[in-house]
């Protein structure tokens, strides 16, 4: 699996030292926004708007980003979505330093990050086969996602709860000011990013000279073609959308939760969620010890359950400790998953379409994250807080049984 005798190399590590600065920024950003959305606002359907809004840029612009992907030279693309977020935090900043923000300004700013975001990160996916050996995708795509956890989770939001309590406009400077420390890195990265096409053939073809030679495999729709054709990764994709919107259903509330019913506040939220990011770091570091001994199948299986299973801890035991419990297992949990499901990924996608199929995966997963975290406002505005916490865990069973039985294998050379 993971080849632990060799470097990442630097490129690498130029790479996700801008992946990690950019993720300090958005994890700033994951404890700042609902925190202004919840002083402009103790409406449960509004708060959850501004998280559905991140997420819903996926299924307008999700297929046109993974288009530019497959065409267009990584380093460029992911420069441009920094500098466009970079605008767009300036605006948030001054609007809130001026006392002009309102709930629909930051439902806006919200969207307009998500799509700099969606261009960001289906980038991203295209430049990490270009970067390490196949037999390291494991390890360098679980120090990946250790590195967004550390930022995302761990220092971030906390961080980002400190700056908010002393201003609440400084949580977006700070976040603008860390985009624009990653934009220059990404500029300086090798010219193997500066340059359009796949590093590597694929599953099932031999590259840019496949997407010639096959007409179904042009275009901004091929990524679904494919996709609606591979069975191991539309199983994939289709549960793992469930329990993406399972884990948005009650994380879209859990700022209300976490006031109401845990009586914390601003920087008390923050540490909560840092506290977390130690599962999720965990979790990150040794998916891929896990996935060398128990295989793809299985860990994914596991960490669905967990992911998705764990929160209804919160529906009957409305505790501080239980909370902690959750969200550390929960980060763990979906750390792995992460890891095991991009390795899938990159392993079976043909080279030429894998920014198409990336962009149509994360449409599917990210459109389900948007409307689970409206499903959580309204649940919780209709039957109460304990709704979407009960919602997540049977979707958890649903959608763990689903892959288990659809997921068999069929080939001995199947990944999953």
């Amino acid at each position: 699996m993971a080849d632990r005798s060799r470097s990442l190399g630097r490129p690498f590590w130029t790479f996700w030292t801008a992946a990690a600065l950019a993720n300090l920024g958005d994890g700033i950003r994951v404890a700042a926004f609902p925190l202004l959305a919840a002083a402009l606002s103790d409406n449960p359907v509004a708060v959850a708007a501004v998280a559905a809004a991140q997420f819903l840029p996926w299924l307008v612009t999700g297929l046109l980003a993974g288009a530019l992907a497959d065409r267009r030279a990584a380093r460029a693309l992911i420069a441009a979505a920094d500098a466009g977020r970079i605008v767009v935090l300036a605006a948030v900043a001054v609007a809130v330093a001026t006392g002009v923000a309102s709930i629909a300004l930051v439902v806006a700013a919200a969207f307009l990050l998500g799509v700099g975001e969606t261009l960001r990160d289906t980038a991203a996916q295209t430049a990490i086969p270009r970067l390490v050996d196949d037999a390291q995708l494991e390890r360098a795509n679980g120090r990946l996602v250790a590195g967004e956890i550390v930022g995302n989770e761990f220092v971030g939001p906390p961080v980002g709860a400190m700056l908010f309590v002393v201003g609440a406009a400084l949580p977006f400077a700070v976040n603008g000011a860390s985009l624009a420390l990653a934009l220059m890195l990404v500029l300086s990265l090798p010219l193997s990013l500066a340059r359009p096409g796949p590093a590597r053939s694929g599953a099932d073809g031999d590259g840019r000279s496949a997407a010639a030679a096959d007409p179904a495999r042009r275009g901004a729709l091929a990524g679904l073609r494919w996709l609606a054709r591979q069975p191991v990764l539309r199983t994939l994709v289709v549960v793992g959308a469930a329990v993406a919107a399972a884990d948005s259903a009650w994380f879209a509330i859990f700022v209300l939760y976490a006031r109401q019913s845990l009586g914390l506040g601003a920087l008390g939220f923050g540490l909560l969620l840092a506290t977390g990011a130690a599962g999720g770091l965990a979790g990150s570091l040794v998916a891929d010890r896990l996935i060398g001994r128990f295989r793809h199948r299985a860990v994914l299986a596991w960490s669905m359950a967990v992911t998705a299973g764990t929160p209804a801890l919160l529906a009957v035991a409305p505790h501080r400790i239980a909370a902690v419990v959750v969200v550390v297992t929960t980060s763990a949990s979906f750390a792995v998953l992460n890891v095991a499901a991009l390795s899938v990924r990159q392993r079976l996608v043909p080279g030429d379409l894998l920014g198409r199929v990336v962009a149509a995966s994360r449409m599917l997963s990210y459109g389900c994250t948007a409307l689970g975290a409206l499903a959580g406002g309204a649940l919780a505005a209709g039957l109460g807080m304990r709704a979407p916490f009960l919602f997540s865990a049977t979707v958890a069973v649903a959608a763990t049984a689903a892959w288990c039985v659809a997921s068999r294998p069929t080939a001995p050379g199947d990944p999953a």
